[in-house]
């Protein structure tokens, strides 16, 4: 086949390929390098491009794969990671002028995980400021949307997701806070999953709040996000949290049978009137097609969701200025202005209201648990709207824009599984009449992501929306 075409293969499909000899790293390679040099002009998903090294990398595996030392599905498939924890030898910057020039001297666990996967990394994507606030002034150009550059790809992980969808990597990893993958999945129209807390270590990231931050996949199909979940899983000693459990061959447990699968439909969440009609439809013609596949639905109704994301805040806010505490001493200046303001407003929330919300927190999550006693999975819109317009200029405006940011019932859709710790995945389940993907978010119980995958494996084989692709060119 013709090396141009080589991007438009699935990791799967690819790494059969390249397990075969039928196509070699290098030619992969190669072939994504030729593709980000044609479409960054306009996308602006990348901050470093690992271009040599990458080269360099894929020859190695072109070397191991011909003597027979084939390590997995991943071995010479290009990568590409939120610019956001440890690469040695690689810049990280977090998406700052603050950190240009930090080169770490290890990996990140994720990295180390995914170099012994024999997973060849591309590139390290861009994002809003330390994975915190919309940034305004993004100081390695700003990232744009391949269905339409004049629209926000999401954000945090904002380069991941677009640099997926334009296939300009295999698949990627980025990081969720209070929506930061499955947000920017369904304004790009990928697959994004936030794993259970504590299914991937956070060792090396940089993080913005401790007790919410989780890495997982971003990927344009189902089975390369199971291939990928699996590459970077699993218990790690250098990060406490994280859980001590075997991890499934996910991309194994993968099959269109979801015959008698229990999924609720979160009434507050779906039905409401903060949510774009054209989002509310897809969602709901999603939910039917599950249906038909043999789940049995049913609605569901938790009053608590509505407050998620205040509480989210209550807490991501002061966790943020704790971490950033020390350089806000020294450049508090350098940061984008939205960044500034928002770690300012973290340091002013009083530690009673914080302490009152983790509380709160709890109430929540042990609710939400209960919701599982009835059904398996839990289905609702990932976000309220299509991918907005990019904010080309700085702040909200007024005091009635930031409580709508911060507080609204429509920001609420993906902060439930941050404050409860379950897996939460977005697959694309339509397209506005812009032209615009939507997403479809399936949560699932703690440590079940293997139901979450089934799910969404099954709704994408009787669908067709993930082999659309953005018009960039």
């Amino acid at each position: 086949m013709n090396k141009s075409d080589l991007p438009f293969l699935t990791v799967n499909e690819l790494s059969i390929k390249i397990k075969s000899k039928e196509v070699s790293p290098v030619e992969v390679i190669e072939a994504y390098l030729e593709r980000i040099e044609a479409l960054e002009p306009q996308l602006h998903s990348y901050i470093t491009v690992c271009g040599d090294q990458a080269i360099a990398l894929a020859k190695k595996a072109e070397n191991e794969i011909v003597s027979g030392e084939y390590l997995g599905a991943l071995h010479g498939i290009p990568i590409a990671c939120k610019d956001q924890w440890w690469t040695k030898g690689i810049r990280t910057t977090g998406g700052s002028t603050i950190l240009q020039n930090f080169i770490p001297d290890q990996d990140a666990t994720v990295m180390s995980k995914i170099r012994k996967s024999g997973g060849i990394l591309i590139g390290k994507t861009n994002l809003t400021e330390f994975a915190m606030a919309y940034t305004y002034r993004y100081p390695y150009g700003i990232p744009t949307n391949p269905w339409d550059i004049t629209r926000m790809p999401g954000g945090s992980s904002a380069g991941s997701a677009s640099a997926t969808a334009a296939y300009t990597c295999a698949t990627s990893l980025g990081e969720d806070t209070g929506g930061s993958i499955r947000g920017p999945a369904a304004y790009c129209g990928i697959v994004g999953l936030r794993p259970t807390q504590g299914r991937v270590s956070r060792y090396g990231l940089l993080g913005s709040s401790w007790s919410q931050d989780t890495i997982g996949p971003m990927s344009r199909t189902v089975e390369d996000c199971a291939i990928t979940l699996e590459a970077i899983a699993g218990y790690d000693p250098k990060d406490k949290y994280t859980w001590k459990v075997p991890v499934p061959n996910y991309l194994e447990q993968l099959n269109q049978n979801i015959q008698g699968l229990r999924i609720g439909v979160l009434k507050e969440c779906t039905y409401s009137d903060n949510v774009d009609v054209e989002v509310q439809e897809s969602t709901l013609a999603a939910i039917n097609k599950l249906d038909e596949l043999g789940a049995r639905i049913s609605e569901i109704s938790f009053p608590d969701s509505i407050n998620a994301r205040a509480i989210t805040s209550a807490i991501t806010y002061p966790e943020g200025a704790s971490t950033h505490s020390q350089l806000m001493q020294n450049h508090i200046r350098d940061y984008d202005h939205n960044m500034r303001i928002t770690l300012l407003a973290g340091s002013l929330i009083p530690a009673q209201t914080y302490y009152k919300a983790q509380q709160l927190r709890q109430v929540v999550r042990e609710g939400f648990l209960k919701l599982f006693e009835s059904v398996d999975l839990i289905a609702l819109p990932t976000s309220a709207s299509p991918a907005p317009k990019i904010i080309d200029q700085p702040g909200l405006g007024s005091k009635e824009a930031f409580l709508e940011e911060t507080f609204a019932p429509k920001k609420t859709l993906t902060s439930l599984s941050n404050l409860t710790g379950t897996p939460s995945i977005s697959i694309p389940c339509g397209f506005s009449s812009d032209g615009l993907p939507i997403g479809l978010q399936l949560i699932g119980r703690p440590m079940d992501e293997v139901t979450v995958l089934k799910a969404s494996y099954a709704y994408q084989q009787a669908t067709n929306w993930h082999n659309r692709r953005p018009p960039i060119s």
